[in-house]
């Protein structure tokens, strides 16, 4: 059978450098540099560390719900934190909130979704037989490992885990002797922190250098999947913003440790003066928000990427509006740098630097809403199919566009002063960022899941999973919006500290009830997703009849992807339902001129580019021969 009746261009490549000898398992399993199994290990590392993560939240949630309850119960798990009453000690309740909030964001949100999708499919979607460089890429997990273990080890010691708030603001955590939490957690912490930053920016840069350099043959930047362009965008974001938040961190540590006033001037401690002056911690502010807030889109855009393939892909239809949809992620990624400020409107700020800053900052749900309408007009009048990484996906675009009009009430700085700081805007960024990035992870995993271990995922389960945390998840965060309207402040120990939140008790206890739930309905992912491993179906070649470049390689893909040749490309993702085609699919291998039948007045012109494919195809084994 010919190369143009199998729709995939033969591409002779000389691969010598892929035909690996039998390696032992640790070169194949533990210290791997091939970017399918490194992704493996960035997706289970980011499960363990969200069942952690998401258990804190329960634990501190009790504390919330019923304030006079008897949890002694957990004292085998948290020891000398739980008081002779059976009561969560004050100091852990607010090293339990700063322990969520940053494993939730850096090790879940960032490595756990960014690290495992952009490893695992940015070769494969583009036609590269691995990242750039594979010794950078499994060091880049080995250093997220380090930093999981020694942000781990924290919680075991004598004074506890970091306790001053994931954002870590100064001059609390720039005093070892401010409070408990400020002590040797908060050093780990820091040390943690560091080596994750370290691991970021190696990946961010294989991410970058592997998008440009080593597509495949046709396949040009507007025939890249739209999951390819926001990865590299999130790259380009973790690569100028992650040093600014490790430049924080040092001056963090050289005040704590050796005695500089970056942040710290004129403080008093129990009456002392210390003599520390002429710091400023408004300066850790802007460089931390400088990173804190491109943060946001760094964990969102990598599920916003992988919700346009779904999307597409179960509805049948072309993306509505590609184009647009890669301008508004260029659009949002320009403008997340331009806003931090707007976390910071009641710093003391001058009113009309506050006003440019809001002015930027509502101008962001431009974009923004280009991909909510995009998402909509796609699925409008689609042939869908209800996979479980479909609903996750239109969970996702449900959760962005209801997060996001709240983020226009806290971007009117007017507004923000009398929110901040409150559960309104715990609501925002856990609706907005947190649930909508994780539903963006459980769709990337149920979808790629068979290409990932060759096996399928239960689909009953699998839905049973979704419905059950898209309600959970709005039942928990939707009445926080009163709350926090209400004035009741974020990381207070107790709501019935003060008469007029005595009120809530009762909505608290619903939403701790409902926390509960959801975590539990979690355990039903991780058993499916653990037992479809071992037991799963078995996976056919393209399950879901996509029409991306992953699909073409082997079910069970070796080190190099493809054996021997890599399909070259001719089209781009999105042709879905065409008319006049035969199926309501034509993958991205199948030239223009097999498909005479579907072709528009315009793709009739592509034919000729074939050739200059077929010639770009010769100069490649000319280089890869010499």
């Amino acid at each position: 059978m010919s190369s143009l009746e199998t729709g995939i261009d033969i591409v002779k490549v000389h691969d010598d450098e892929h035909e690996h000898h039998e390696q032992n398992f640790w070169r194949k399993y533990v210290f791997s540099e091939d970017h399918k199994v490194i992704a493996k290990q960035y997706l289970i590392t980011g499960i363990m560390w969200a069942f952690i993560g998401i258990a804190m939240s329960v634990i501190f949630r009790l504390q919330l719900g019923f304030p006079g309850i008897d949890i002694s119960w957990l004292r085998p798990v948290l020891g000398q934190w739980i008081d002779e009453t059976g009561k969560l000690d004050p100091n852990f309740y607010l090293a339990l909130v700063t322990m969520h909030g940053t494993i939730m964001v850096f090790f879940v949100l960032t490595a756990g979704l960014s690290g495992t999708f952009s490893n695992f499919l940015i070769p494969l979607q583009i036609g590269a037989r691995d990242m750039a460089s594979g010794f950078l890429n499994m060091l880049s997990y080995w250093f997220f490992f380090t930093a999981s273990v020694i942000m781990f080890s924290s919680l075991f010691l004598q004074t506890g885990p970091a306790s001053g708030g994931w954002v870590i603001y100064p001059p609390l955590n720039a005093l070892p002797q401010a409070s408990i939490g400020s002590q040797g957690g908060m050093t780990l912490w820091l040390i943690s922190m560091s080596l994750f930053i370290v691991s970021q920016l190696l990946g961010g840069i294989n991410y970058i250098t592997t998008v440009i350099n080593l597509r495949t043959r046709g396949m040009s930047f507007n025939r890249l999947p739209l999951t390819i362009w926001a990865f590299l965008i999130t790259a380009i974001l973790g690569l100028i913003s992650f040093p600014v938040l490790f430049s924080a961190a040092l001056l963090l540590i050289f005040d704590r440790q050796f005695g500089t006033s970056f942040y710290l001037s004129e403080i008093y401690i129990n009456g002392e003066a210390l003599p520390n002056v002429g710091g400023s911690p408004i300066l850790f502010q802007h460089l931390f928000w400088f990173l804190g807030h491109p943060e946001v889109y760094i964990v969102l855009l990598p599920a916003l990427g992988i919700t346009s393939e779904i999307i597409a892909t179960n509805a049948r239809k072309p993306i509505f509006g590609y184009r647009a949809m890669i301008a508004s992620l260029i659009g949002i990624a320009f403008l997340s740098f331009i806003v931090w400020a707007h976390h910071m409107f009641v710093t003391g700020m001058n009113p009309f630097l506050g006003s440019v800053f809001m002015f930027l900052t509502l101008i962001i749900a431009v974009p923004s809403a280009v991909k909510a309408f995009n998402y909509t007009t796609t699925l409008w009048r689609g042939n869908i199919v209800f996979t479980p990484a479909m609903l996750f996906s239109i969970g996702l675009v449900s959760l962005f566009v209801t997060g996001g009009l709240t983020g226009i009430i806290l971007g009117n700085s007017a507004l923000d002063i009398q929110l901040h700081d409150t559960y309104f805007v715990v609501a925002h960024f856990h609706i907005v960022m947190g649930a909508a990035s994780a539903f963006g992870l459980f769709a990337g995993v149920y979808h790629w899941f068979p290409k990932m271990f060759g096996r399928m995922m239960n689909n009953a389960l699998g839905q049973i999973h979704f419905w059950l945390t898209f309600v959970g998840v709005y039942l928990v965060f939707f009445p926080m919006h009163y709350t926090g309207i209400a004035g009741f402040p974020r990381r207070y120990y107790s709501f019935t500290s003060y008469e007029f939140t005595k009120s809530f008790t009762d909505l608290n206890a619903f939403i701790t009830i409902a926390a509960i739930l959801t975590f539990l309905a979690q355990w039903i992912f991780l058993w499916n997703f653990f037992y479809s491993i071992f037991k799963g179906r078995k996976a056919p070649q393209n399950p879901w009849r996509s029409n991306t470049l992953e699909w073409t390689a082997p079910i069970h893909p070796g080190h190099g992807n493809w054996v021997g040749d890599i399909p070259a490309v001719y089209r781009w993702p999105y042709d879905y339902s065409k008319p006049g085609a035969p199926e309501d699919f034509i993958p991205q291998t199948v030239p223009y001129s097999q498909t005479p039948e579907s072709n528009l007045p315009h793709e009739n012109e592509e034919i000729a580019m074939e050739k200059e494919i077929e010639a770009q195809n010769y100069n490649d084994q000319f280089k890869n021969a010499h």
